[in-house]
């Protein structure tokens, strides 16, 4: 079985569904010729020729507004956005015509286009470049958001998300891209969608995560496992629709929990995921859900990252603050 890197499990994704079906397109920046700014789709227009694999200008309104023109033709496109800093001209073809395509026509058309893009921090890149903006895409009706924590689930995921008759917003952490390898099978196997992965059992602490920080959230239930405390870890993987039934299961299960993202604190799915428990599983809860989450200020600059970015030490700092409550 291969061995593969988070940015290698997205091409082979993309190379796996180009070949088994004629109507992926793939377009963006540079993606082309070059394969991407992270190389994600090296080699797939050399493979597929230019007519799927398709160079654009840098535009991002023009790149999203074509994708959708192209899903109501019959086409499944997969776009590339370089950066989710530079989204927010997409977002009126984002917003105000993928999403609501379905709704639009009263079920008579849908949209079934990907929109990929690097998200997050941690690589020590300029403004712009390291935004998590997946609670903003999260609040808009008809959208699917959807962000991988592994080689594996960026495979299966990404599978799904193409092979999903509505649009689907598929963000990829770049800390990620290179930072481990897996086992990868590939045989176009996909991942469900809307589905939170349980990464690891336990009875004590509930810890939910997703993207990048689930690297964090494991090496925080390490060493709360050498410390005597059993922590379950959740990888929500889709973050529209939340899977809550997992989330639920599992607090009433341990009585406690922490949520971890990297996103600004307020108003992130953070917020969204405390609510729901408070809604639903209150009786179940033993101290209050707590949150371990970036800041409400823009993404600093080099060093400063590590300032803004939850670390282990911060979420084992969240763990003993809620095992101290009854």
């Amino acid at each position: 079985m291969a061995e593969w890197n988070l940015v290698e499990a997205v091409n082979h994704a993309l190379a796996h569904e180009l070949a088994a079906d004629p109507a992926i397109v793939l377009l963006g920046e540079d993606i082309g010729v070059n394969g991407g700014v992270f190389r994600a789709t090296i080699g797939l227009q050399q493979r597929f020729g230019a007519e799927r694999v398709i160079d654009t200008p840098l535009a991002e309104a023009a790149i999203a507004g074509v994708a959708v023109g192209m899903a109501a033709m019959g086409l499944k496109p997969v776009a590339e956005i370089q950066f989710t800093g530079f989204i927010y001209p997409a977002m009126d073809q984002i917003v105000n015509h993928a999403s609501r395509m379905r709704h639009r026509t009263r079920g008579r058309m849908s949209c079934p286009l990907v929109l990929r893009s690097p998200c997050g921090g941690g690589i020590h890149a300029p403004e712009h470049h390291s935004e998590s903006p997946e609670a903003m895409f999260a609040h808009v009706p008809g959208l699917r958001v959807v962000m991988p924590s592994s080689p594996r689930r960026a495979y299966g995921l990404l599978l799904a998300a193409m092979r999903d008759p509505d649009p689907v917003i598929f963000l990829e952490p770049t800390r990620l891209y290179r930072l481990y390898r897996e086992e990868v099978e590939d045989v176009g196997a996909a991942l469900p969608l809307d589905t939170c992965f349980t990464l690891r059992d336990g009875a004590d602490l509930t810890l939910v995560s997703w993207g990048a920080m689930v690297t964090e959230t494991l090496m925080a239930a390490d060493e709360l496992a050498h410390q005597g405390v059993m922590a379950e870890v959740i990888d929500v993987a889709t973050l529209k629709p939340l899977d809550m039934g997992t989330i639920l299961a599992s607090v009433a299960r341990t009585g406690r929990c922490i949520v971890v993202h990297e996103a600004a604190r307020s108003a992130g799915l953070g917020a969204e995921i405390a609510a729901h428990i408070a809604e639903e599983g209150i009786y179940s809860l033993r101290a209050p859900v707590l949150r371990v989450t970036g800041y409400d200020v823009v993404m600093p600059l080099g060093r400063l990252e590590k300032q803004y970015l939850p670390d282990s030490q911060r979420i084992l700092a969240a763990a003993k603050r809620t095992l101290e409550d009854t």
